[in-house]
């Protein structure tokens, strides 16, 4: 039963199609468009390319160690047989449905009959927020915690942003995310089908909690250097400019704007920095080491040599074991 819930469940969840890819693809595009349009005074289409591709960024040591860190991370990412985080949601998703369903005495669903749209609406809804919580529970864990951080800083060791700089994430980062991923999804998953829909209707709409996500976080454009913000929409979904704050170097902007797609987590736990519609900014680490984070051996051995370092003080139980300053 488990292994029928969970497949179909993951191969609906992880697939994105050509479809997705292009809106994608697309939003980047108009995005580098809408930028362009409202920065440059005389444009040119050899310009735009100028400014959507300038030579600083392109050709810095950073955006070399992005496509270097993205090319050999898919290559061996199979190898690490790290799960895909749909996974995780499948076996939370089950164990509560099962949980539920045994403490209550419920024979799922308790609503008949097909989902309507109303039901889809609102489960796409709240799995969006569950992802959402999720994610920036996690995302400010990794913040405060030595030894998460030293991980998470591979991210934010990029100088310049290519778009591509959003999978500069460590393979052992990335398969803590997707178990802790799996925790609140999945439980708001196991609900639903323990409410209203069985896993194959799960699954199928299940792909439009991805597919809206991706769309509206638009995470490769922010991850660029385009200042594109949503307007009036910056007080329900995080723009790319404000995420780019994120990664900045600026003191003022130390620990700000942790959201992934909505807005309202940072304005309601005080974490939210609005920055001026043309603020520069500049990307990177303030450690005496920064330039070790731009080779393979700095984004994928450092992290765990330093991360390790921080354990093995926490089992000895020094003073400094929890506390660390980040500019060491």
């Amino acid at each position: 039963m488990f292994s029928e819930f969970a497949g179909l469940i993951v191969e609906k969840l992880s697939n994105v199609d050509l479809v997705t890819l292009g809106l994608l693809l697309f939003t980047a595009l108009g995005s580098a468009v809408v930028a362009y349009w409202r920065t440059v005074e005389h444009k040119s289409l050899r310009d735009f390319f100028d400014f959507a591709f300038p030579a600083e960024v392109i050709l810095h040591p950073s955006a070399r160690a992005d496509v270097l860190f993205w090319v050999t991370k898919r290559a061996i990412m199979p190898f690490l047989l790290i799960p895909a985080g749909a996974t995780f949601v499948a076996a939370v998703g089950y164990g509560t449905h099962h949980a539920i369903g045994w403490l209550l005495g419920i024979e799922a669903p308790l609503i008949d009959g097909p989902a309507g749209p109303v039901t889809i609406v609102i489960f796409t809804a709240t799995m969006l927020i569950a992802y959402d919580i999720s994610y920036y529970l996690y995302h400010v864990a990794q913040h405060h915690f030595p030894f998460l951080w030293e991980l998470h800083k591979v991210h934010h060791s990029a100088e310049v942003m290519v778009g591509i700089t959003k999978d500069r994430v460590h393979p052992l980062d990335d398969l803590l995310n997707r178990i802790w991923d799996g925790v609140i999804p999945g439980i708001c998953f196991g609900i639903w089908s323990l409410i209203a829909l069985d896993p194959a209707e799960i699954a199928i709409f299940g792909i439009n909690v991805y597919v809206i996500r991706n769309i509206l976080m638009m995470d490769f454009v922010r991850h660029t250097h385009f200042k594109i913000s949503f307007g009036p929409l910056n007080n329900v979904i995080l723009c790319p400019h404000w995420h780019q704050v994120h990664h900045s170097i600026d003191p003022r902007h130390y620990d700000k704007n942790f959201g992934l797609l909505f807005s309202f987590w940072d304005r309601l736990f005080g974490t939210q920095f609005v920055p001026d519609p043309d603020e520069d900014l500049k990307f990177g680490l303030i450690d005496r080491d920064v330039r070790d984070y731009q080779s393979l051996f700095g984004l994928y051995i450092l992290p765990l040599r330093k991360m390790g370092g921080h354990l093995r003080r926490l089992f000895l139980r020094r003073p400094d074991a929890i506390a660390q300053d980040r500019s060491q």
